[in-house]
């Protein structure tokens, strides 16, 4: 799932085949595009709310326009050049596009001429997910090699590399000063790496997880961090390295989340088939 800048609106795919658009004050459907193929594994809104996209084992990531204000009844666009599954997608802006696949690299797309413009290429396994600095000019990726890099979108090297983590990472988050990203595994741990210093300078970790942490979130301040743990949302004090609380009522393992970029909720997805909106 993905939240609209700021607004009430998020977006959500599922295997169903279906892409939900959301509003989550009323908790009424706004949209319902039907996708090419069920097995979504991303969404993402524009920043401007232009524009949707989902991504997937289809090996693409499919846009859809939400200019004229009716249900889409195709894509606008098909970004087809991976060899792999789409893990995670960045708009941004309504021109431009980031995405990581399970082909081991991330690319950046023009999406008005359908062009992989960058290639970024070093992760030796999937790459499962991004997230990229408020500005645009840099982003970090997570792998299955155990290691999330830095890269800055003009470059196809990376500048940094970052290691600690003893299992596949499956989700990272920028904090909200962009000078440092947190990291979270199938080894049960979140690693809060600082860019600047170069190495991780705190650790989460919750033991006896039937599935490993599938996605992590920041609060506004940063000074909490939501982390997806099997059923539950655990909530951590990032200075003191302490858990401070719990979101429980799924049925099925929660796989995504984010905050709003107000700060004031935060959306859950879950294997249940449900999304949560917490205040």
């Amino acid at each position: 799932m993905s939240w609209r800048h700021e607004s009430v609106e998020l977006v959500s795919g599922s295997q169903d085949g279906k892409l939900l658009i959301w509003d989550s004050h009323t908790n009424n459907k706004l949209n319902i595009i039907s996708l090419k193929c069920p097995w979504v594994m991303s969404s993402a809104f524009a920043p401007s709310g232009n524009f949707v996209a989902s991504g997937g084992h289809d090996n693409a990531v499919s846009i859809y326009s939400l200019k004229a204000g009716t249900v889409p009844e195709k894509p606008v666009q098909e970004l087809t050049n991976h060899n792999g599954f789409i893990s995670s997608i960045h708009f941004i802006d309504d021109s431009q596009l980031l995405c990581s696949s399970g082909d081991n690299t991330c690319a950046l797309w023009n999406t008005e001429q359908n062009v992989k413009t960058t290639s970024y290429e070093g992760h030796t396994a999937e790459v499962m997910g991004i997230a990229g600095t408020a500005d645009n000019t840099q982003f970090v990726s997570g792998s299955c090699d155990r290691s999330a890099k830095l890269w800055d979108v003009r470059d196809k090297g990376a500048r940094q590399t970052f290691t600690g983590h003893d299992l596949d990472i499956n989700s990272i988050s920028f904090f909200p000063s962009d000078r440092a990203f947190v990291t979270g595994s199938d080894d049960n741990s979140c690693k809060l790496f600082d860019i600047r210093s170069d190495q991780a300078v705190a650790s989460y970790s919750q033991q006896n997880l039937t599935y490993g942490i599938a996605a992590v979130s920041f609060s506004k301040s940063g000074r909490l961090l939501f982390v997806a743990c099997d059923f539950d949302v655990l909530i951590w004090d990032t200075l003191k390295s302490l858990k401070v609380g719990i979101l429980s009522g799924h049925e099925a393992r929660v796989s995504s989340l984010g905050v709003n970029s107000d700060g004031n909720a935060i959306c859950s997805g879950s294997w249940d088939a449900k999304l949560k909106v917490w205040n």
